[in-house]
């Protein structure tokens, strides 16, 4: 884009009507054209869509050497400084309002990609490499980019353009048939052209109302008006461009004589016409970027989310960011929103009812901001692997990503020049960065970058000047800081400002703007004031326009009593939304013009406007838009806008009529809550707002919605199996009981037994029984009665755990119908409780077991019925899965879990019943991590390949519930008030299982080095020795060598491996593999072969090795204080030893620290070797030092050498 110039000179030049007009064009050609010839190579290439329409319909003669419009742009090339003052694009542009009334603008230009001291030869190559096929449609007043989406022509219709337009052209062949030409020479072309002059003017006088109407409805078909040209098409050409330039903004302040009616003398040279472009904004400096997308066809195309190649795909999000604003996407084609929902933006085209997803982003969403034509939407995230993406709204796809390679990196904050060309970002650091982004060259480095000090408190909001984009204000709570900025530096000045420099309060900032045609800023407080800025110079009762970053603060206006959150402009207004919920639109010179204040939505937090190209500010015939706040009571007519509120509602204002449509109404506060219908698709969604609602979320509507009482937060529910009844647990300890349809409390009153939040709500299969888990680790259980007033009645509560309560879960008895409850606890017991013999005021226990012994298990569910044992399953913090036997509570497996950054916290099995080709069924199981959602491949196995996940909250996953059909999950958020709506792809999941190999080929992978790994050798050589010892060391009888070991010879080949398993852990691998066949044949296994053992290896030890962390933690609780660290005493340690946890025997402890210790051979008794106790008592006596630290321990004793860093870290 441009720079403007450091000093810019505002040239005023007569009106149209001054008779020295004529002298003034006729001056500054000559001597334009003199320097043109001085400073202009003679092989210039000739560069097609680079003419800009600056009022005359002919260039200079040396037509094929330079470009007119280069020219007249350049402000800073030797030509335009060597040049009459007033130059020939710097004269007064009239433009004719709908009133009647006639306005006129100076402009200042700048060249929008020469540098300093370049010349005119030097700036040509700079714009032909900075996209010198703009598309004449695509002008700097960014309407085209509203329309259908143009392609620039291919080179081969550029040379044919430069060939075609040698003369003065014609308008299209449909319209004037008889004025149609074959292309002629370059000299014949300068010849005709001053002959063709007088024709342009008249045909442009000619041209009717209906005739304009007809070249404007081409543009926006996408036609392209290169294609066919007659004589007279420069006329044509400009006519299509003026008639796209936005009503009620200004136009380009070069106008041509055909545009004033003939009313300025038109040049007498020659040049070759080129395809023009747009006017020029004055409001809109360089051009938009014009970036690759996908062809519009004109068709109306869904965006909503559809089937992809993932197993999971967001298909629609409930909820919203009600901390970042909404933008309004809105223009003549479409009615859309933009907002953030956790990672991920959400179009919605509140008109159809539809989302369209954009995906990418691995943190929530911070910031947002869209270009002023609604083009080009930016969206920007905080912390691990943050980035900036740069969107296109029309297809929905991804067109730029910005990368922050810092750790804790990030955004606040971006916006994007008027034209969409530059953005700027804040960094989420302590010490931010400010920086000036090229996106549409590079993506890899900014332009400019500042430091700013930490001092200034968080910035969080930017404001580019819609001006002159070089100018930029920023803001935080308590400083605002005014940039500027070019291609080599960026400067900015913070102005202080205190409540005693005026001796009235200031109150925090809130959003800062710049005042049209004025050198002011404005920022609004939270207390209503205004602060206005201006230039750092004497004060003097003229008012400056020339832009200055070093300003100071000129005085406070207190606007209003409520606190000021947002302040905008839209047209010529400034708009303020507030705390009371009232948005204002006030004049510049600060008089109220109108007010809305019957929205009751709450307090203001953005105000957003839809665009529209030719808006202007005319009611209708017919229209009923409000009177302003003037004494005339003219009509208010403003563009429709969209409105967002701290209490997530999102609203649509259309100002013809003040009609207030009710976008979202969403929570506003945590969500834990969720529950999907047993029968029906219906999701309840309730959140710490006391807001409960029941979506249909196959229609995407929400049937009914009850917001309870201040103080309740609702933190459970569920269905019952028959879909009649409704539970539903608070964070106070009560339970209500509601219609599953209405939401109408079936309850006269709700129990309130319990005195902390109620964690967990399950109803028994027959709906008989409901219990509830609270945060006080306690199961209350309801039971159903024949009551037409209370259908259900308090049975008993029991305080079975001594820690929170993880889990609770119904079944069913084998042997009958009749319910079973059982709850889990991160105490790693499981409870079962006797519901037949429990009476009121007595629930009792059936049986209580310590089922695991280091993992705290996380969640249970029943293993469905793809096996002939009936299993119920859990997931612990070690990342693996376990199927412990429904009748016995054995431990039967134990699998490798999913290891996506953090372990399972809840499971859920899919009620999909899928057929294999065999006619067994396919089952799924879905789970959720601290921050994914996933997928598995049932039955369990261990193999990594058969489970999937994804992001689906950064800020952590609540909650998980799956669809009646199995079709879709639904994910609850917590804290960032959303829920995601997931389609499951069960082909996807099956094909990515099968291209990671079958049999043994994955858990090879799972190997260090794989099937050719040095491991792998190891492992082999272990095994056959492990024959070796069990047929005897010492025997001279011939080997019998086996593909199997017996199981006796298992824990020894483990620790050989490095695996060091408990005696409990050693029990549940006999156990696995002596029951495996056990259901099938009744026979035990006492054996296993090399592939069996791979996979009980690899699914048994530690998801990720041995950790010193355990080891430093257990000195850091037994051990005492000393200068080398923590430190347990010789005599405590061996008593531990001998009497916590799997204690050893007194001969066990003296022969393992003995060989430890380097005085017995290697392998002790396990090798046939004998051990002397006494011996070896007085062997540890002596080499055991008296204080032993972790470090100590782990060196000298186990012989970990790994330890070493993570110990002296």
């Amino acid at each position: 884009m441009s720079d403007k110039p450091e000093s810019p000179k505002i040239l005023k030049t007569p009106e149209p009507s001054d008779p020295d007009m004529e002298n003034v064009n006729q001056l500054s050609t000559e001597q334009l054209q003199q320097d043109q010839e001085n400073s202009v190579t003679e092989n210039a290439p000739p560069m097609a869509e680079q003419n800009v329409n600056n009022g005359e319909t002919e260039a200079t003669e040396n037509a094929a050497e330079v470009k007119p419009d280069e020219s007249v742009n350049n402000g800073e090339t030797e030509a335009t400084e060597n040049a009459a003052e007033v130059k020939p694009d710097e004269s007064v542009n009239v433009k004719e309002e709908n009133d009647g009334t006639t306005s006129s603008e100076p402009e200042e230009r700048g060249d929008p990609f020469e540098k300093s001291g370049s010349n005119l030869s030097e700036s040509v190559n700079v714009i032909k490499n900075q996209n010198a096929d703009q598309d004449h449609e695509d002008g700097e007043n960014g309407a085209a980019a509203n329309e259908q989406s143009v392609e620039p022509p291919t080179e081969n219709e550029r040379q044919g353009d430069q060939e075609e337009t040698g003369a003065p052209v014609a308008a299209s062949t449909e319209e004037h048939p008889e004025q149609v030409d074959e292309p002629k020479e370059q000299g014949e072309e300068q010849q005709d052209q001053a002959a063709n002059k007088e024709n342009e003017v008249e045909l442009e006088k000619e041209k009717t109302q209906d005739e304009l109407k007809l070249e404007k409805e081409k543009i926006q078909d996408g036609v392209e008006p290169e294609k066919e040209k007659t004589q007279d098409g420069v006329e044509s050409e400009k006519e299509k461009t003026q008639d796209v330039v936005e009503p009620g903004t200004e136009e380009n302040p070069v106008v041509s004589a055909e545009a004033t009616g003939g009313e300025l003398e038109t040049r007498e040279t020659t040049s070759p016409q080129i395809p023009v472009a747009p006017p020029v904004n004055q409001n809109m400096l360089p051009s938009v970027p014009r970036l690759l997308s996908p062809d519009q066809d004109g068709t109306e195309t869904s965006m909503e989310g559809t089937m992809s190649n993932s197993a999971l795909n967001i298909i629609w999000s409930f909820g919203l960011n009600r901390d970042v604003p909404v933008l309004n996407l809105t223009d003549k084609d479409r009615k859309m929103i933009l907002y953030p929902c956790a990672h991920v933006g959400v179009l919605y085209d509140f008109q159809n009812n539809k989302q369209h997803i954009l995906q990418g982003h691995t943190n929530a969403i911070t910031c947002t901001c869209v270009s002023e034509d609604k083009k080009w939407l930016v969206t920007g995230d905080k912390g691990e692997d943050a980035m900036v993406i740069v969107w296109d709204t029309t297809t929905g796809t991804p067109i730029q990503t910005l990368f922050d390679l810092n750790p804790d990196g990030g955004v606040v904050a971006v916006a994007l020049t008027p034209d969409a060309r530059y953005l700027a970002t804040l960094s989420s650091a302590r010490s931010q960065l400010l920086s000036i982004w090229d996106w549409t060259i590079d993506g890899e480095s900014p332009i400019c970058t500042a430091q700013l000090s930490p001092d200034y408190g968080v910035q969080n909001y930017i404001y580019f000047n819609p001006e002159d984009f070089h100018y930029l204000v920023t803001n935080s709570s308590s400083q605002v800081i005014f940039c500027h900025w070019d291609e080599r530096c960026l400067e900015y000045f913070a102005p202080p400002l205190s409540d005693q420099d005026f001796n009235k309060q200031v109150g925090n900032y809130s959003q800062s703007i710049f005042q049209s045609n004025s050198s002011r800023a404005l920022t609004g407080t939270s207390i209503g004031n205004l602060v206005v800025w201006d230039n750092n110079k004497p004060l003097t009762k003229v008012v400056s326009t020339e832009q200055s970053a070093d300003k100071k603060a000129l005085k406070i206006i207190k606007l209003q009593e409520r606190g000021i959150n947002v302040l905008t402009t839209t047209d010529k207004y400034i708009v303020v939304g507030d705390m009371a919920g009232h948005v204002k639109f006030f004049d510049q010179t600060l008089k109220l013009i109108y007010w809305y204040q019957d929205f009751h939505l709450g307090p203001i937090t953005s105000v957003s406007f839809s665009h529209i190209p030719e808006f202007a500010p005319i009611a209708p015939e017919g229209s009923k838009y409000p009177g302003d706040a003037t004494i005339s009571a003219k009509n208010f007519v403003i563009r429709d806008f969209v409105v967002g509120t701290n209490i997530a509602i999102f609203g649509n204002v259309t100002a013809d009529g003040t009609k207030v449509q009710v976008i979202h109404r969403e929570h506003d506060a945590a969500i834990h809550a969720l529950s999907a219908h047993p029968k029906m698709p219906y999701l309840v969604i309730g959140s710490y707002s006391g807001l409960i609602q029941i979506w249909n979320y196959e229609k995407r509507t929400v049937m009914v919605s009850r917001t309870f009482e201040r103080g309740l937060h609702i933190r459970c529910s569920s269905f019952d199996p028959k879909g009649e009844y409704l539970a539903v647990g608070f964070t106070n300890g009560t339970v209500r009981i509601l219609d599953a349809i209405t939401l109408n409390d079936e309850m006269s009153e709700p129990f309130r037994y319990s005195r902390d939040a109620i964690t967990h709500l399950v109803f028994s299969h027959n709906s008989v029984y409901l219990a509830a888990a609270d945060a006080e680790h306690s199961l209350t259980v309801y039971k159903k009665q024949n009551s037409a007033e209370d259908p259900f009645d308090y049975l008993g509560r029991y305080r079975a755990h001594y820690k929170p309560i993880n889990d609770v879960l119904f079944g069913i008895h084998l042997d009958s119908n009749l319910p079973r409850l059982m709850s889990l606890g991160e105490d790693r017991v499981l409870v079962e409780y006797d519901l037949v013999a429990s009476v009121r005021d007595n629930l009792v226990i059936a049986s209580s077991d310590r089922i695991e012994q280091s993992g705290i298990p996380k969640c249970m569910a029943w293993y469905p019925p793809i096996t002939k044992e009936h299993f119920l399953i859990t997931a612990n913090d070690q990342y693996k899965f376990k199927l412990f036997n429904a009748t016995t509570k054995m431990c039967r497996r134990t699998l490798l879990g999913p290891t996506y950054g953090s372990p399972v916290l809840k499971v859920s099995i899919l009620p999909t019943k899928e057929q294999t080709l065999d006619g067994m069924e396919k089952r799924y199981l879905a789970y959720h991590t601290e921050d994914k959602v996933g997928l598995h491949i049932l039955p369990l196995d261990g193999n990594p390949h058969n489970s999937m996940a994804l992001i689906a909250h950064p800020s952590g996953v609540s909650n998980l519930v799956c669809s009646y059909d199995g079709r879709y999950l639904f994910t609850a958020g917590g804290s960032d008030s959303a829920v995601h709506m997931w389609e499951v792809n069960i082909n996807a999941l099956e094909a990515q299982s099968r291209l990671g190999g079958e049999d043994l080929l994955p858990f090879y992978g799972l190997l260090d080095g794989g099937r050719e790994g040095e491991l792998f050798s190891e492992l082999e050589d272990y095994f056959y020795y492990g024959q070796i010892r069990n047929q005897g060391v010492d025997s001279q009888e011939i080997r019998k060598v086996s593909t199997k070991i017996q199981l006796a010879e298992v824990p020894f080949v483990m620790r050989a491996l490095g695996f060091y398993p408990s005696e409990q852990e050693i029990e549940d691998m006999m156990n696995e593999v002596k029951f495996s066949e056990y259901v099938e044949t009744g026979q035990y296994v006492e054996e296993i072969d090399l592939g069996e053992f791979i996979k009980l290896y690899v699914n048994h030890r530690p998801a990720f090795g041995l950790s010193p962390d355990k080891v430093l933690e257990a000195f850091d609780i037994l051990g005492i204080p000393t200068s080398e660290g923590c430190a347990v005493e010789r005599g405590e340690l061996l008593d531990i030893l001998q009497s916590k946890g799997e204690h050893m025997t007194e001969y066990e402890l003296a022969e393992y620290l003995s060989t430890l210790l380097g005085h017995n051979l290697e392998g002790g008794s396990s090798e046939l070797h004998n051990i002397d106790p006494v011996e070896a008592g007085e062997l540890i006596d002596q080499n055991l030092p008296h204080q032993i630290t972790a470090d100590m321990f782990s060196k000298q004793i186990l012989g970990f050498s790994m330890y070493t860093d993570a110990i002296s870290d």
